[in-house]
């Protein structure tokens, strides 16, 4: 069997469909269906229901899906045991990283290349809650997610407070510059994450301590999407302060948040019983980067080993 049709056929329905799983893999949709029905044709059979842009798993799918993750996932840790043999001389390290946090970790992943040039390193961006589930799974060796996690089995390395606020169209925000209580967003149409994001429940969450249940017009799992959605006047969306300090403040108004403050701790999770020498290292050069007390390192500080 063709392990890359495998992992092909296993992003589309990870992805729900040929168009997403394409731009994941940097490969063209036609080079994935190709793929998906050598795999078929090698099975013996449909594994996936086509329905215009949907695609539905047949019963013969759900099971490759399900054993076909599990062998990607041995596969891959393969690679990295032998790859291991060697040091970091190879192999591959892959993180999932939630939208909007990427800045965050732009410089580490610098400092990481520079001292492992040769280690593959493959970066996944996805809701907090999706991440985590593929680090349980395997699929990821390395997370990012609001602290506490919310899967067992994880082990974690805080990172960063962060803080999110409302923002609203021009001229809609309440009057003044002061925090809104979101007892007062009471009224206000809502452009939120899609559920898999933690800042979804999150929101939820306090908007149900302040008595009401958010009227949700429209979700997106991007960030800046979202921005353009607000500046539209669709609704108010609530979002990371990093991600209102890279939209246009011509057309956005934000506005701090109590009654409650939505503030959460952003940190790195991994598997409790297994972590390749790959993630280790780049647990090491984040642990120079953010350290628990005292100041960062500046990359000039880093040295390839």
């Amino acid at each position: 069997m063709d392990v890359r049709a495998l992992r092909y056929f296993v992003e589309v329905v990870n992805q729900q469909g040929f168009t997403r799983a394409a731009e994941v893999l940097h490969v063209t949709q036609p080079t994935i269906s190709k793929m998906v029905r050598s795999l078929e044709e090698e099975l013996g059979g449909p594994l996936l229901i086509r329905d215009g842009r949907h695609t539905r798993l047949t019963d013969a799918g759900k099971v490759v899906h399900a054993r076909g993750q599990a062998v990607l996932n041995e596969v891959a840790r393969l690679r990295q045991e032998v790859a291991e043999v060697e040091g970091l001389t190879r192999g591959e390290l892959t993180i999932g990283i939630p939208p909007a946090t990427g800045p965050y970790f732009a410089h580490a992943i610098g400092v990481y290349r520079q001292q492992y040039p040769d280690v593959t390193l493959r970066l996944r961006e996805q809701g907090t809650r999706a991440l985590e589930d593929a680090v349980v799974s395997g699929e990821l060796d390395i997370g990012v997610t609001f602290l506490p996690a919310a899967r067992p089995g994880l082990a974690s390395y805080p990172v960063a407070r962060q803080a999110a606020s409302a923002l609203f169209a021009v001229g809609r925000a309440p009057a003044g510059w002061g925090p809104v209580a979101f007892r007062e967003l009471a009224d206000y149409p809502f452009v939120l994450y899609e559920d898999e994001f933690a800042l979804a429940r999150i929101v939820s969450d306090a908007c149900a301590s302040a008595g009401f249940v958010p009227n949700v017009v429209a979700r997106s799992r991007y960030w800046d999407f979202i921005g353009e959605l607000v500046a539209a006047d669709v609704g108010i969306g609530i979002l990371p302060d990093e991600a209102f300090a890279r939209l246009d403040p011509d057309r956005i108004v934000r506005r701090p948040l109590k009654d409650p403050e939505v503030v959460w701790d952003l940190g790195l999770i991994w598997r409790e019983d297994y972590l390749s020498r790959a993630a280790r290292a780049w647990l090491e050069c984040c642990e120079r980067i953010f350290p628990q007390s005292g100041e960062s390192k500046e990359a000039s500080e880093e040295k390839p080993e």
